[in-house]
């Protein structure tokens, strides 16, 4: 492994992209501490300390703790993410983006600049928002988060955060150019890891006050790596569907007659099924914040306290209902039959059409089962090893959910670009028995 990250520096233009990703990543963490003008931050750190298990919490952790400290990149790139994902949905039922999906690059390049449009539109709405909402912030002694409220500072605060965003977006369309790795999911990879240096302090401090003993720390980093083991199975795994194409002789060449193989995932849908699930889950406890002194709101925030039975219950059939939906959207087994048939293709024993769509969705069902339910434990793993073994928040979340799924996705993701450039220069990649597989 060392070796291979040596030679990854030993091939100019690998290490090239390297160093600008890491560039432009740095750069994006120092636009993390730069606030936002016009807040009392006192106020604003002793109001996110009570927000945990909200949407504000979840929130926080994908933008690397900016959004508690109303800094300019305080919105992150998920207005992006929530462009993205908004047009992939009407893309399964709008004709007009579907006819674009299938005119390739051309295409892919108008449904990426109506993203841009949407990311704008997304982030002036979001800003609009959390302005006024940060007006009305207010901690014990009656002190207000903003300085000087008024139109004023939500003028200023749209601009501000908006802009940081398209900032970020150009970021990550940079690093996507011209570095490596997919630039948007860096971006939110950096700042999900930016909280680990802070949960092994707090660790550690636990051990040094005799909170716990250095052999139960040691049972925690076990069950840590075995976790972190178990959802690179998880992304990793996938039903090979053979695919036979026709030879074709034409004039003195003879073309096709190859056998492939169609990778059908055990996890297609990826992370998506628990950000839903979570987004949804999250918005009792979020309400019912703002209504502390009414008891059916305190007794709606007992049952949906992050690791209560009725949460844990709820989310994770949530998670499967999700993770079928979400397949479905990205996966249609009509068109990839269709695809096949139109250039010959064929999966042995099965005939093309309808009957290979047929086949096709009957293997992703199956496939998709035990997908859902390992996704749904991952998801609730955090909130049982919080209760068990009174870890630390900010240490529970890289024990699984969508943390430790987003942090094993990029990484593989990258980690399978730089295997690429190493192996097409006659590099050893970095696992010499197999090949880190891609995400794709």
């Amino acid at each position: 492994m060392i070796e291979s990250f040596q030679n990854a520096f030993r091939i100019p233009e690998l290490r090239r992209r390297i160093l600008f990703t890491l560039a432009l990543l740095a750069v994006y963490r120092m636009g993390g501490q730069i606030p936002t003008p016009g807040i009392d931050h006192d106020v604003l750190s002793s109001f996110f300390s009570q927000m945990g298990g909200t949407i504000f919490g979840l929130y926080n952790m994908f933008v690397g703790g900016a959004f508690e400290r109303a800094t300019i990149f305080a919105l992150g790139v998920m207005p992006y993410i929530s462009a993205s994902i908004v047009l992939q949905l009407l893309g399964s039922m709008w004709p007009y983006l579907q006819k674009l999906q299938k005119e390739g690059q051309e295409g892919q390049k108008k449904i990426n600049q109506y993203t841009r449009y949407g990311t704008v539109f997304l982030s002036m709405v979001q800003a609009i928002g959390i302005s006024a909402w940060l007006q009305d912030i207010r901690d014990d002694l009656g002190r207000s988060a903003v300085v000087d409220p008024g139109p004023g500072f939500i003028f200023l605060t749209v601009i501000t955060m908006t802009t940081g965003t398209i900032f970020l977006m150009w970021l990550g369309e940079q690093i996507q150019e011209r570095g490596i790795g997919n630039g948007i999911s860096l971006i939110i990879f950096v700042g999900i890891i930016a909280q680990f240096p802070i949960a092994v302090q707090n660790e550690i401090e636990a051990v040094i006050n005799g909170l716990r003993s250095g052999l139960f720390e040691i049972v925690i980093v076990a069950i840590w790596v075995l976790i972190i083991a178990s959802v690179v199975l998880l992304t990793q795994g996938q039903r090979r569907i053979t695919v036979q194409y026709p030879r074709r002789v034409v004039g003195r060449k003879v073309y096709g007659g190859q056998s492939t193989h169609l990778p059908l995932k055990v996890n297609a849908a990826g992370v998506m099924p628990i950000i839903f699930a979570q987004s949804i889950m999250f918005v009792p406890g979020t309400v019912s914040s703002f209504f502390p002194e009414i008891a059916v709101f305190q007794t709606l925030t007992d049952w949906f306290q992050p690791g209560a039975l009725v949460y844990n219950a709820l989310y994770g059939l949530l998670i499967v209902f999700f993770t079928y939906f979400y397949t479905a959207v990205i996966f249609n087994p009509v068109d990839v039959a269709d695809n096949m048939k139109r250039v010959g293709g064929f999966i042995p024993g099965i005939r093309p059409g309808k009957r290979t769509a047929d086949y096709l969705d009957r293997i992703l069902t199956r496939i998709t089962l035990p997908g859902a339910f390992f996704l749904a434990t991952i998801a609730i793993v955090p909130f049982l090893i919080i209760r068990s073994m009174n870890v630390s928040m900010s240490a529970s979340s890289f024990f699984g959910g969508t943390a430790l799924l987003i942090v094993v996705g990029v990484a593989l993701d990258t980690l399978q670009q730089i295997e690429s450039h190493l192996v097409s220069r006659h590099y050893e990649g970095f696992m010499k028995r197999g090949r880190v597989r891609g995400r794709a």
